[in-house]
C-alpha cells in the first residue's frame, strides 16, 4: 500500500527538523576537521580517479575539459545518491529503540537523512562551482566546458537522486531486518555500483572500448543522471528528454516499491529485528 501522508509528516516537521539536525551534527561530532570533511572527501576522491584512470590508464574526457572538474562532477552528483543509499538503508536496525518506544511516522527517519545529505551535496556543489570559475577565469588552458539551458532542470535531477537513493535504501532497510548479510553486502556493492555508473569515465568511452557490454552500463539509471548532471553543468555528452524521463521514472518507480515495502515492514519488524 502506497501510503504517504504529507498531513502527518507536516504534523511532525519539528521531529523531522530535529532529525536533519542530528543527523549534520553528529556527523562528524569530536572530529578535529569537522565539517572540512564535506570539502576533503570528494576532493581528494577526485585527485585520486585523475592520477589514476585519467594519467595512467590515459581515459580522455573530452576536448577541453579538465580531468579534475570531469571527475568532481561525477563524484558530487553520485555522493548524494550513495549517502542516501547508505543513510537509509539500516533505517531499522539503527532506530530499533526508538521506533519502539513512541510512535511517529517512521519514514520522517529516512527522509531526514535524505534532507540533511542534501546540505552535504549543497556545499559540495558549491565546491565545484568554485572549481569551475577557477578553472574559467584562473588557468590560460583553452577550457570548453560551457553550462547549458537544460541545468533550469537541475533541481529535478537532484529530486530524482534523492528519491532513488531513498527508495533504494528503503527496500534494503527492509530485508534487513530478516537477512542481515545485506548490511555486510552494501558498502561492498555501492562501490561496486559506482564502477558501474560511469563516475569516473565517459559513456561514450565504455561504448568504445567495451560494446557489448554497454548495457549494463547504459541503463544503469545512476550513468544516466551523473551524464545528465555533466552534460547541464559541463556541456559534455549528451541531452534528451527521453534520458530524462527514464531517470525521473525509474527513481519514482524504486521510491514507490520502497515506501509500499516500507510502510509493510515497519508493523511487523519489531519481532524480527
Amino acid at each position: 500500500m502506497i501510503d504517504l501522508n504529507f498531513k502527518e509528516i507536516w504534523r511532525y516537521r519539528d521531529l523531522l527538523f530535529l532529525f536533519v539536525k542530528r543527523d549534520v551534527i553528529t556527523q562528524y561530532k569530536q572530529t578535529v576537521l569537522g565539517p572540512l570533511w564535506y570539502f576533503i572527501q570528494p576532493l581528494f576522491t577526485s585527485i585520486i580517479f585523475t592520477l589514476i584512470f585519467n594519467n595512467l590508464a590515459a581515459i580522455p574526457t573530452g576536448d577541453g575539459i579538465p580531468s579534475f572538474l570531469f571527475n568532481l562532477a561525477g563524484i558530487t552528483s553520485w555522493n548524494y545518491f550513495s549517502s542516501c543509499l547508505t543513510g537509509t538503508s539500516n533505517t531499522f536496525t539503527a532506530n530499533k529503540g526508538i521506533f519502539g518506544k513512541v510512535y511517529f511516522p517512521r519514514v520522517i527517519t529516512p527522509l531526514s537523512v535524505v534532507f540533511s545529505n542534501l546540505i552535504k551535496f549543497g556545499i559540495q556543489l558549491l565546491v565545484f562551482v568554485c572549481f569551475y570559475a577557477y578553472f574559467v577565469f584562473f588557468t590560460d588552458k583553452a577550457f570548453n566546458a560551457v553550462p547549458q539551458i537544460a541545468i533550469v532542470l537541475l533541481p529535478l535531477l537532484i529530486i530524482f537522486m534523492g528519491l532513488f537513493g531513498l527508495g533504494f535504501g528503503m527496500i534494503i532497510s527492509s530485508l534487513t531486518t530478516k537477512y542481515r548479510d545485506l548490511t555486510f553486502l552494501v558498502g561492498f556493492g555501492v562501490q561496486l555500483l559506482m564502477y558501474a555508473s560511469a563516475v569516473m569515465y565517459p559513456l561514450s568511452y565504455f561504448k568504445e572500448k567495451v560494446p557489448e557490454y554497454v548495457w549494463f552500463v547504459e541503463y544503469n539509471p545512476m550513468t544516466t543522471i551523473i551524464e545528465l548532471f555533466r552534460y547541464m553543468t559541463l556541456g559534455i555528452g549528451d541531452f534528451s528528454i527521453s534520458k530524462f524521463m527514464y531517470a525521473g521514472l525509474v527513481s519514482i518507480t524504486f521510491f514507490l516499491i520502497g515506501l509500499v515495502i516500507f510502510n509493510k515492514t515497519e508493523k511487523s519488524f519489531i519481532d524480527t529485528v
